[in-house]
């Protein structure tokens, strides 16, 4: 017998309560910062960086490599708002995390 104690309920509605739970600051402010944005947040944008060169290495558009550049800054801006809205009710290594975050956002819509 399984038991689900100790675990949140999962909800059926996918990347819409991905997204809700973070901006409502329901996740805790360490996840957010340090895997959400700082790990998977970097990946995405490296990701989408390495796509970009490729796609101007093979002659394409040049429009075409800046939206693919810049297709997650949307997510990253997010990401950012989500981490401020959250380190309004967390501690004092929050203050940290704003500087942080705002540093990172500023790095990953430049590089």
């Amino acid at each position: 017998m399984c038991s689900d104690r100790g675990r949140a309920p999962v909800s059926p509605e996918g990347a819409g309560s991905f997204f809700r739970s973070r901006w409502q600051g329901e996740v805790p402010i360490d996840r957010l910062f340090w895997r959400d944005m700082l790990l998977v947040g970097t990946g995405i944008s490296i990701a989408s960086s390495v796509v970009a060169l490729i796609l101007l290495a093979l002659k394409m558009p040049v429009g075409l490599v800046l939206a693919v550049h810049f297709a997650p800054v949307p997510y990253n801006i997010f990401l950012t708002i989500a981490v401020w809205r959250t380190a309004e009710k967390s501690g004092a290594k929050a203050a940290l995390m704003l500087l942080g975050s705002a540093l990172w956002l500023i790095a990953t819509v430049v590089v």
